[in-house]
């Protein structure tokens, strides 16, 4: 209960100094041509918002509509840095967005896929025995892992992105040796992105899977307490968010063997790229 007060007097007081801070938004100029997304203006200067989203219609084939559903979790969970034109970065997101992020995340198709199949683990393991077995115990499980999984997501990718002024957003790279992307990857579970599109530590990370494992604790009364679980139960998360974020970086070649449409798809050649950036 303490720590519950302690992060919404943080989390307030972060709201109230960012709005303080934010001017009123000029209106955006026009967007120079052929360069992917929107350039607009804010007070750090000139910056890039993301191409469009892909929506469901821009799915052709077989089973369209289904993969479209599933897939634009990982288009909206990453971008791009404007690397190729020389002078912009990527737009920051406001409070508003990264709260509008977390919401369109905990209620996306895949979400309640992933929460009714976690469900369906748990009771065939028999995990939280006081909830029973049966269409009722299910139930319980069911809710009891959408439930992770909105909490979760509300302190990674709105609570602590807002405090630390943290993007919560993968940076995808999407060109260059294999290598070096997989590790760029890897190390996104240390190494996040402010507000300014900077390196910083990846706190929402790590306290969002603390607060996350404490709160689900509430919940789930078959959970075992005390530190080595936690740890373990961290771990394990990391480890789930380091592979999404592998398949993160390597979207745009997935999507183009499967022949589907990405956000990124209109981004420059390597040619266009100038040599050092």
């Amino acid at each position: 209960m303490l720590w519950g007060v302690v992060l919404f007097a943080v989390f307030a007081g972060s709201v109230a100094v960012r709005a303080q801070q934010t001017p009123p938004n000029p209106q955006p100029p026009a967007a120079p041509a052929g360069m992917p997304g929107q350039v607009v203006l804010n007070p750090a200067g000139q910056c890039v918002q993301p191409p469009p989203m892909v929506q469901l219609q821009d799915y052709v084939g077989p089973l369209h509509k289904v993969i479209g559903t599933f897939t634009r979790k990982l288009d909206r969970q990453s971008v791009r840095v404007p690397h190729y034109r020389p002078g912009f970065v990527l737009c920051s997101l406001e409070i508003k967005d990264k709260f509008f992020f977390f919401l369109r995340d905990s209620v996306d198709p895949a979400t309640f896929l992933s929460a009714g199949f976690n469900a369906g683990i748990s009771q065939a393991d028999n995990d939280d025995a006081q909830f029973g077995q049966g269409g009722a115990g299910y139930a319980k499980r069911m809710g009891a892992n959408f439930t992770d999984e909105a909490q979760f997501r509300f302190f990674k990718e709105f609570a602590y992105p807002t405090i630390f002024s943290e993007d919560p957003r993968y940076y995808r790279i999407g060109q260059g040796p294999v290598g070096r992307r997989f590790l760029h990857a890897l190390t996104h579970s240390v190494v996040a992105y402010n507000d300014h599109s900077r390196p910083m530590f990846n706190f929402s990370e790590w306290l969002g899977e603390i607060s996350g494992i404490s709160l689900s604790n509430l919940y789930h009364p078959g959970d075992q307490r005390g530190f080595a679980p936690a740890a373990h139960g961290i771990a394990y998360d990391v480890a789930m968010d380091i592979g999404f974020d592998e398949l993160r970086e390597f979207w745009p070649e997935v999507a183009r063997k499967l022949r589907l449409p990405f956000r990124d798809q209109n981004q420059p050649t390597q040619e266009a790229i100038p040599a050092g950036r």
